[in-house]
């Protein structure tokens, strides 16, 4: 059996704040956009990568108490959103900056290989963006 990842959800606060903040910012592009009864799902990738979806919702299915828990976590940023490679970490990194994300953590080495760098959606979910080891 063979699986390819397909679509993965962030959930936010805000689906315009998070619109303009994987589109403006991340440079992601819009594939779909759909509301319905107080809920929003938008479909945003990576042009390299017309075959993996993140979906960007404010849909939370439960009890209200579950959304309010949900929506906590969220807020905390106790959630991880999603992981990014790009082919230079401290060019992606001056023009997330420049855009006004909010910075984590700014372009490190890491232990396992990589160089990498984390900021913020306006929900609060974590972005990590990395750049592999060169050979």
């Amino acid at each position: 059996m063979e699986l390819s990842l397909s679509t993965c959800f962030v959930v936010v606060n805000d689906p315009d704040e998070a619109l303009a903040f994987y589109r403006d910012t991340l440079g992601l592009e819009v594939r779909n956009d759909v509301a319905n009864d107080g809920s929003r799902w938008i479909t945003v990738g990576a042009p390299s990568q017309p075959s993996v979806n993140i979906v960007l919702t404010n849909y939370l299915d439960g009890s209200p108490a579950d959304r309010e828990a949900v929506a906590g976590l969220v807020a905390k940023g106790a959630l991880n959103g999603v992981n990014f490679t790009t082919a230079n970490v401290d060019e992606t990194f001056e023009r997330v900056r420049a855009a006004g994300a909010e910075i984590i953590q700014e372009p490190t080495d890491q232990f396992w290989g990589v160089r990498d760098f984390a900021i913020r959606d306006p929900s609060g979910n974590m972005v990590r963006i990395d750049q592999p080891p060169t050979e």
